[in-house]
């Protein structure tokens, strides 16, 4: 599904890759965005990982040469820690692991993800080849689906016929009325026309679910592309609406026409690029909460009418709206009146195509893959098509595939050893904000009770999504998609006007990644991350509490983050700091921002300190807080021995980069440094070290070495 839900903040705050890039790439059926809703010492339990039990040795992510877990040819020796620790402690692995040509990325991540992928195919082959599965159930749903996805000869030959009548409304379109009625039809099966919409957890009562809309309907990644004057931004427009031309060749448009065709697409899309907001800014949740009554809501758009449109795109009764980006929403509105209806016509047939373009004919397939993932990305050849059709399958049916994967890789006790070592850092970090210098008892007393509210989940869901009305079959692939993401549109909507569901998960049992929702005041961790290289039950407690501890108190310190700081305990938008301690809160923020600005991707590129300000406080803080854990561990026993020839304060700083190693292609860093609340991965490493003075200690670093940054400049929060 391409529906974009970045009207909000962005309310998941993800460990490691942003959703929003995968709706780019080629790899999956529509990429579904997330809407603003994405473990103890080493113990038996986790050695059950879907890696494991697929017998892939790299997902392993702990060589067996290694006695203790860490694989030593990860280093690079060549660098000295105290110079660059990211090369150091990683260069081996980046010379040995390179990137392969179907991705833009290959690190420690996407390494374990493709082990993932691996277990997931095997439950997927058993499933199509089930003839005994019920109908209706989730067996034979993720069974069909996936073996219509695999079934190329079919796909060739109805290519984009299954289209055709949604084509046909948008060549019927006459009027605004009908222009209107027919984008809700396309948002309904998932086409990012327009604008985003969907239901939200109201941001100042977090009890209640509203109607919420905001800036979308462009193709490209961000406003920046359609409005940055540089020679590559260019170059990138230059290479969209060549493609955006040859997509409409496949649709049978002459040369001159589709040329004609792509030029108008470009042009409505940089209108409304012009109105969005800039990515940093959709951080501040004060600047995107804009409750309006359907009265004001009428004077802001008076082209558009709101009754209507929540009538088609299947909405229940809608008495108030909150307007994200009323700019981008005004701009909308001021197109229905000022745009021609042809010009209309030409992006929403643009947009159905981009759309559905993964699920159709190979001609589609590979003119989507050679702008989002050969021009954007830097990769050189699309996954197989099995890849492709499992990452599908855990986009339309992610927690009936991962119930299945739950079952027969993450048992019970995994995920009671995985609560052990959240509460082990949760203590840690309470007794951390029982003394911070800078915080006034009134506010310590706030983010404490927040805290102790903070909800955990862990591996798998305790209520799975219910399916039945989702219908799958083997018959075309496009239609399946087109049904599954009706079906989401319809589930999403359906929660408007009722009490918040806190028992949903935004991240399928199988993903590797984490995130902290400051809506629900959650931290969600999938079983797809609870095991090596982040939890390995061979290392020692030193490395796992350097490696799982810092991203379990990375996702904590969300909490207390730039934007996790002004929600509540409850989840609502409400500050509760004193004046005092919030302007000191910011400064140190801002402290972060001004770092991380000063990385440079490559010349003349630097990193968005203030995009990336969040991630980096979460980094620092959770390494500050594994840190204190880990040391709670030691008290009142002897020393460890050196391992390996590394101290134990060692191997917790080599646990905590070794889970950051990471190839990136030249295009994909580009696309990330404009687009990605997290900086590349050497800087996530070495910048939140650099503030730490016991890394310093540790590695015995002199005070003018590249790694330790002096007291005037260093931050520090936690």
């Amino acid at each position: 599904m391409i529906r974009r839900l970045n009207f909000a903040i962005a309310a998941i705050l993800l460990l490691v890759f942003p959703i929003a890039l995968a709706a780019q790439s080629s790899s999956s059926a529509r990429a579904k965005v997330a809407q603003p809703a994405a473990a103890a010492s080493g113990c038996s339990e986790f050695l059950t990982g879907a890696a494991s039990a697929a017998g892939s040795a790299a997902a392993r992510g702990a060589d067996e040469r290694s006695a203790h877990g860490f694989d030593l040819t990860n280093l690079d020796r060549s660098v000295k820690p105290c110079d660059d620790f990211y090369q150091f402690s990683s260069g081996g692995w980046m010379k040995n692991n390179p990137i392969p040509s179907d991705h833009s990325t290959w690190a420690t991540f996407t390494k374990l993800n493709a082990a993932n992928e691996d277990a997931l195919h095997t439950i997927l082959e058993e499933s199509a080849k089930d003839k005994s599965a019920a109908p209706g159930s989730n067996r034979q749903k993720i069974g069909d689906f996936y073996a219509s996805c695999m079934d190329e000869s079919q796909i060739e030959a109805v290519g984009a016929k299954p289209l055709d009548p949604e084509f046909q409304r948008i060549a019927a379109i006459k009027d605004i009325p009908s222009l209107q009625a027919e984008i809700a039809s396309l948002q309904r099966i998932g086409v990012n026309a327009a604008f985003g919409f969907g239901s939200l957890q109201d941001f100042k009562d977090s009890k209640q679910v509203i109607f919420a809309a905001g800036q979308g309907g462009l193709g490209m990644p961000d406003r920046q592309y359609y409005l940055d004057d540089d020679d590559r931004s260019k170059a990138l427009r230059a290479g969209y609406v060549q493609h955006v031309s040859n997509m409409f060749k496949l649709l049978g448009d002459d040369a001159s026409t589709s040329a004609a065709e792509a030029k108008v697409v470009l042009d409505v899309e940089t209108t409304f690029a012009k109105a969005a907001t800039k990515r940093e800014d959709l951080r501040d949740p004060e600047k995107n909460y804009h409750k309006l009554t359907l009265v004001q809501l009428a004077e802001l758009t008076p082209h558009l009418s709101w009754p209507d449109y929540f009538k088609q795109v299947g909405a229940p009764s809608v008495s108030e709206v909150d307007v994200a980006q009323p700019d981008a929403i005004k701009a909308i509105d001021t197109a229905l009146a000022s745009v021609s209806l042809a010009d209309w016509k030409t992006y929403l047939r643009w947009h159905l195509i981009h759309s559905a373009a993964p699920t159709l004919s190979a001609k589609f397939v590979d003119g989507n893959f050679d702008f989002y993932s050969r021009q954007l990305t830097g990769a050189k050849e699309d996954l197989p098509r099995w890849r492709r059709c499992v990452e599908a399958t855990d986009g339309e049916l992610g927690e009936a595939l991962g119930q299945i994967y739950a079952e027969r890789y993450f048992p019970p006790e995994a995920k009671a050893r995985a609560l052990e070592l959240v509460h082990n850092l949760m203590a840690a970090l309470r007794e951390d904000l029982s003394t911070l210098d800078w915080m006034s008892p009134a506010t310590r007393e706030q983010a404490i009770h927040k805290l102790d509210a903070m909800n955990l989940k862990i591996g798998y869901p305790d209520k799975w999504r219910d399916y039945s009305a989702f219908r799958v079959d083997r018959g075309a692939y496009v239609d399946n998609v087109t049904r599954g993401d009706t079906f989401e549109t319809a589930r999403d909507l359906a929660k408007i006007g009722k009490p918040v569901d806190r028992t949903e998960w935004g991240m399928t049992p199988p993903t590797v990644n984490a995130y902290y929702t400051p809506l629900h005041n959650e931290i969600v961790f999938p079983a797809g991350i609870l095991q090596p290289p982040f939890f390995d039950a061979k290392a020692d407690d030193a490395f796992n509490y350097g490696s799982i501890g810092s991203v379990i108190g990375h996702e904590m310190t969300h909490g207390f983050d730039d934007q996790g700081a002004q929600f509540d305990a409850d989840g609502n938008l409400k500050s509760w700091w004193t004046p005092e301690d919030l302007k000191n809160f910011r400064e140190r923020g801002d402290c972060i921002a001004k770092q991380f600005d000063a990385f440079e991707v490559e010349p003349g590129l630097h990193g968005n300190g203030k995009l990336e300000e969040g991630e980096s406080i979460a980094d620092l803080g959770g390494l500050v807080i594994a840190y204190a854990a880990f040391q709670k561990t030691l008290a009142g026993k002897p020393a460890p021995p050196a391992l390996d020839g590394f101290t134990v304060d060692q191997r917790f700083f080599l646990g905590f980069a070794a889970h950051w190693a990471a190839n990136y292609r030249p295009e994909v860093a580009r696309l990330r440094a404009k687009t990605d609340s997290h900086p590349l991965n050497a800087f996530r490493v070495d910048g939140a070290l650099s503030n730490m003075p016991i890394f310093a200690k540790a590695w015995g670093c002199a005070a003018d070495s590249k790694m330790v940054r002096p007291d005037t400049l260093r931050c520090r929060i936690w």
